[in-house]
Formats: structure tokens, C-alpha cells, sequence
């Protein structure tokens, strides 16, 4: 688990980032002001910092120009976000000590690849690769997946989509919510999407008696059994 901080002064995209940093088991915490944002990181450093290039009180530019000359946060992994795609831009964050540029609007899974990737770089032994529940085991990097003693076989969208399920056990996520996490927001299908490609997972993952570890919450989405997660 890693301890990220958002500053972003757009309430809806400070919600959608936490809700997905939460889901993958990150404590989360958030401010919508540079100048706020400051006085924090010198009471405590988180493991990654969400910046937002535009902000009142202090720019997420310069914050990250303070943050640099400072001994306790100048290796801080510092991700830009900002709605500022021209090169010039692109360069002048990261010259000033952004570790990575992502330019909204941008897909939700890719982000949160990214901030994987960092943590793996800066912090590898908050990121495992590996999710396992009872018998069966996801490799994030090899993107295998195996239950007991044979390999399972699954399509990209079938892989994420467990991956999805598999990071939180028990928690049941709405056919929107699920949507935003695999698919992305950038991306229009119809929630019935999400039932087919649930059904693919079960049959590619489920052979003969074996315990089905998706549960269909009726009236609200799909978790992955927390009682088969925790079993031997």
C-alpha cells in the first residue's frame, strides 16, 4: 500500500482518483490548493504525488520547483496532470522535476498503470505483481493467469477486468463503476458490456464443480468473493 496525495482543484477528478487509488489498496489523501499542498508535504512526504499543473495559491510548476530543492521530497515520484499538451509544456514540466506528464482528459487505466510503473521504480516493495486468491494466481507483468494446476487463458479485457475484481475482494462494484475502472471514462459502451464479458471470465476461469469466485450482487454489479480470496 502506498500513501498518495492528489492536489487538484477539480472536485469530480479528485473523487475519481481516489475512489480508483483506494480500490487498488492506496491511502489516499487530497488538497485542491499549491499553497495548501506545500504546508502538508512539510508536515508529512507521501510515496507519490498527483499534481495538477493549474492551481490558486501556489502552480503546481512551482510547488514542484520547491519540492526539488528540498532534501526530504527531491526524489518525491511526482506525476503532472494538466490540460497542457504542447511539447514546449511537456518539456518545461519535466525539466522542472515531474517524473511523468499526463495531459487531460486521459483514460483512467492508463494513469493508474503509470503510477504503478513509478511505484515499482521508486518503491518496489509497495507494488506486487501478483494478486492471489484461493486457487488462483494473476501476474501483473507476465499477465498470466493460473488456477491450481493449469494456465488460464483470457482476452485483455477478460484480464483486467479480473485484475479489477481480484485487487479488492468483497467489494462490489456497480456495471459504471466497472466501466470507468477497465474500460476507462473516455470509452462509450453499454453497461451490458460488462455482463458479457463477466460471462467470458466465468466460463475461461470455471471448469466442471469449481467454485465460482464472482458473485453477482442482484440489483447493484459483481464482486469477487471475499470468502474465496480467503480460502486455502
Amino acid at each position: 500500500m502506498a500513501r498518495v496525495l492528489i492536489v487538484e482543484d477539480e472536485e469530480a477528478l479528485t473523487l475519481l482518483l481516489r475512489y480508483n487509488l483506494e480500490s487498488e489498496g492506496h491511502e489516499v489523501d487530497a488538497c485542491a490548493r499549491g499553497d495548501d499542498a506545500d504546508l502538508r508535504l512539510k508536515e508529512a512526504v507521501p510515496d507519490l504525488l498527483l499534481l495538477d499543473w493549474m492551481l490558486p495559491g501556489l502552480s503546481g510548476i512551482e510547488l514542484c520547483r520547491r519540492l526539488r530543492t528540498r532534501p526530504e521530497t527531491e526524489r518525491l515520484p511526482i506525476i503532472m496532470l494538466t490540460a497542457r499538451g504542447e511539447e514546449a509544456e511537456r518539456i518545461r514540466g519535466l525539466a522542472t522535476g515531474a517524473d511523468d506528464y499526463v495531459v487531460k482528459p486521459f483514460s483512467v487505466p492508463e494513469l493508474m498503470a503509470r503510477i504503478r510503473a513509478m511505484l515499482r521504480r521508486a518503491k518496489p516493495e509497495l507494488v506486487s505483481s501478483r494478486l492471489a486468491a484461493g486457487d488462483i494466481e494473476l501476474d501483473k507483468e507476465t499477465r498470466r493467469v493460473r488456477r491450481g494446476d493449469r494456465e488460464i487463458h483470457l482476452g485483455p479485457t477478460e484480464f483486467r477486468l479480473l485484475e479489477f475484481l481480484m485487487t479488492t475482494p468483497g467489494r462490489v462494484f456497480t456495471r459504471e463503476q466497472l466501466l470507468d475502472g477497465v474500460w476507462g471514462r473516455d470509452v462509450y459502451v453499454d453497461e451490458r458490456t460488462v455482463d458479457v464479458h463477466v460471462g467470458r471470465l466465468r466460463k475461461a476461469i470455471n471448469r466442471g464443480r469449481e467454485r465460482d469466485p464472482i458473485r453477482t450482487v442482484r440489483g447493484a454489479g459483481y464482486a469477487f468473493d471475499e470468502r474465496f480470496a480467503a480460502a486455502a
